[in-house]
């Protein structure tokens, strides 16, 4: 299984919150945003700093796919 984020990408677009305001807001260092929009994992620590900051819940900002499934690595733009 891989993990894909791109429903963070969309909840941060609907909540108009920007990946370098997120990253500020939760304090975690470019290298774990880095692998966030690259779908890597993270540690859980990570992902429970961004859903505080978020009000939301993993499955609210990722989804596990299928290994032979393609995962886009871009998110969309504001």
């Amino acid at each position: 299984m891989k993990v894909s984020y791109k429903k963070l990408w969309y909840l941060c677009v609907e909540r108009e919150i920007g990946k370098a305001e997120l990253r500020k807001r939760t304090g975690l260092s470019s290298a774990t945003f880095t692998k966030l929009r690259r779908n890597q994992e993270v540690n859980l620590s990570a992902l429970l700093k961004i859903a505080e900051v978020m009000n939301c819940n993993a499955g609210d900002m990722m989804d596990f796919v299928p290994d032979d499934t393609v995962i886009e690595q871009e998110e969309p733009e504001k």
